[in-house]
């Protein structure tokens, strides 16, 4: 049995009880092959039956767990989340030096993203000698319309699913400077497409901007993005195509390294 948190250490006081317990269930269901119902989840995690339906009701509405009849099973965004992990893993040991280089050419802190769920996963950061406190650190889910590498997944990996995206309740605006429009959304993903780089003009965060380029797989699919976030005082509108070029230069010599072949390059590159 499977006992909930008693007598945690000092370090565990702010760890919430049932979050932790929707942790260990999805840890329970993917120990099994077959499934389990939720008295028999109520019962080896030793929680009230009600509790645990609370639980598999709020992770069935986010398709971490799907429900086979009675039984829960793990759903398929775990399936996603634990591709990126790998991917992320991988991309990351290999961006790292590209990224190292990036900051020091450009004097700015960089960054590396995958597609995960929907939005932009920062992966890894090399941090320039300009600290920014609005810089995603590694981890950040970044919304995919008004973020830099955000925007690349768009025009690269999704201008084909804009309508279903973004026709129905309009994405957050997060800052007066935010598109939220699918004409505006669609017209900024074939500007990017057009000259082969995004540029996140204080759209996420105000004082902020970020630009990136794709990094392409050896399908010639989008893998990843390279970007390159500052301060606006410092990244002026005049320093967009010398860092434009910085950050194309880097997301192609990743691709090289992940085995992309430059002569098939498709719009944009």
């Amino acid at each position: 049995m499977i006992h909930p948190t008693s007598g945690s250490p000092a370090g565990e006081r702010y760890v919430i009880p049932n979050l932790r317990n929707a942790c260990r269930i999805l840890k329970l269901l993917g120990a099994g092959q077959d499934g389990l119902r939720a008295a028999d989840i109520a019962r080896q995690m030793g929680i009230p039956v009600t509790t645990t339906l609370r639980i598999m009701k709020t992770l069935h509405v986010e398709n971490l767990v799907r429900k086979d009849g009675a039984r829960y099973e793990l759903g398929p965004v775990l399936i996603q989340l634990g591709n990126a992990a790998l991917a992320g893993t991988e991309m990351r040991t290999a961006a790292l030096p590209v990224l190292m280089k990036l900051t020091a050419q450009v004097d700015e802190t960089s960054h590396l993203a995958i597609a995960c769920d929907g939005r932009s996963l920062i992966v890894a950061v090399q941090d320039g000698p300009h600290p920014l406190r609005a810089a995603s650190r590694p981890g950040f889910l970044a919304d995919l319309h008004c973020s830099s590498t955000g925007k690349i997944f768009l025009a690269f990996a999704f201008h084909d699913r804009l309508a279903a995206l973004y026709s129905g309740a309009r994405p957050a605006k997060r800052t007066t400077h935010t598109h939220t429009t699918l004409k505006d959304i669609r017209r900024d993903c074939e500007l990017t497409r057009r000259r082969g780089y995004s540029v996140d003009d204080e759209e996420f965060n105000l004082g902020v901007r970020c630009l990136a380029a794709p990094v392409f797989a050896s399908d010639g699919t989008v893998a990843a993005a390279i970007g390159v976030t500052a301060a606006t005082v410092r990244f002026t509108k005049e320093r967009i195509p010398g860092i434009a070029a910085a950050v194309k230069d880097a997301a192609t010599g990743l691709s090289r390294l992940l085995g992309y072949d430059a002569a098939g390059a498709p719009p944009g590159e």
